[in-house]
């Protein structure tokens, strides 16, 4: 599914102010981008394009002032985007007429904001939780780019307020050098990414807030796939997986024929030369059975040793066709196979059969040898 769809998704944007979110997918993946603003406010964000990462090195300060008035179990908060190497500072001043006392956090992340929002009185789930009454300063030095919320809890039955003065120093992108510009009052802007290229993306914002109700810029940026990359990874996916099938396969017919084939070494030692049955029909022909007299030859055949069409008489047991060979009919049986033991052609036919095909004709288990025999 990763692959069909993409390993970047869509994703929405909170912006604050002075907010610079350098955008560097992997262009193996990526072959463009679009960032679109969902809200319609009075000053829009900034998208760049740099050939290479830009440098981090332009140091501006911010201020913001809050006064605010918190009913019983609500929440505040405000959004920042700050670059590894910040620092904020927030002073606050708590106005209650009884000793009530409010929590104030910095979160990172939406996830590190609702993590705080199951349980505010636990203080491990944020980057910084204080608990606040009367005048004080609290500050924060920023180790990791990523988006911030300053927040504050009345977890008290009644309402309390509150001052808020939030300053800081925050490093930005420097945007000098930038071959695109564009600007979010088109409502889109498109980017490409150079396949073998280090070109960057930069979004930026302006640094006062928007004239909006949630006083943030909302954004929506989507990744366009780059197609033949998963179309080549798709297909060599396929690749494998057909490459193992074909062994398995492969695999499992040489192993259906090697249980098939029932001769094996310690049968060949096992196996006795000759057959301790009289009437075993597979002993016929072998060089070690003798001719049992009580044996007939039920067949009406013509005698090869009598003139041609000559009928051999009821009853008479035709021996010499017993005696000549099974293939060519000429020459006596006298040669026998080893190991089998079995004679059924002559030498001159059972070495051809020896060299060919390696086989027994009568049991077919694998010839070794072709012994000859000598009448004396």
């Amino acid at each position: 599914m990763t692959l069909i769809l993409g390993v970047y998704g869509p994703s929405n944007l909170q912006l604050g102010p002075n907010s610079s979110i350098l955008i560097k997918p992997n262009p193996l993946f990526v072959e463009n981008i679009k960032v679109e603003e969902m809200d319609d406010a009075n000053t829009r964000p900034m998208v760049y394009g740099f050939y290479e990462n830009p440098s981090l090195d332009v140091l501006t300060t911010f201020s913001e002032a809050y006064k605010t008035s918190l009913p019983a179990n609500t929440n505040k908060q405000w959004i920042y985007y700050l670059n590894q190497g910040s620092q904020i500072n927030i002073s606050y001043s708590v106005n209650s007429s009884s000793s009530h006392s409010l929590v104030l956090i910095i979160a990172q992340g939406s996830e590190g904001l609702a993590q705080w929002l199951e349980d505010p009185s636990y203080p491990n789930t944020t980057l910084s939780w204080n608990v606040i009454h009367g005048n004080g300063t609290i500050s924060q030095d920023i180790g990791k780019s990523s988006s911030y919320y300053v927040a504050v809890g009345n977890l008290n039955s009644g309402v309390v307020q509150v001052r808020l003065d939030i300053k800081g120093r925050a490093l930005l992108y420097n945007t000098t050098g930038a071959y695109y510009e564009c600007n979010l009052r088109r409502k889109q802007c498109s980017m490409r990414f150079f396949l073998a290229g280090r070109n960057a993306a930069l979004l930026t914002s302006p640094p006062q807030r928007p004239g909006t109700a949630t006083g943030m810029w909302s954004v929506k940026l989507s990744y366009g796939p780059r197609w033949i990359t998963y179309l080549l990874g798709v297909g060599g996916m396929s690749f494998l997986i057909w490459l193992v099938f074909w062994y398995l396969n492969n695999m499992q017919s040489t192993h259906q024929e090697g249980t098939r084939d029932p001769v094996g070494p310690m049968e060949s030692q096992q196996t006795p030369l000759l057959s301790r049955k009289d009437d075993d029909l597979t002993s016929w022909g072998s060089s070690y059975d003798g001719l049992s007299q009580d044996d007939e030859y039920n067949e009406d055949g013509l005698d090869l040793t009598a003139p041609q069409g000559k009928q051999v008489k009821d009853g008479e047991y035709n021996s010499n066709i017993r005696r000549l060979c099974a293939i060519c009919f000429d020459a006596p049986r006298d040669c026998f196979f080893l190991p089998c033991g079995h004679y059924a052609s002559c030498f001159e036919c059972g070495t051809r059969i020896a060299e060919a095909a390696g086989t027994c004709p009568i049991c077919r288990r694998p010839m070794k040898k072709v012994r000859k025999i000598y009448s004396v």
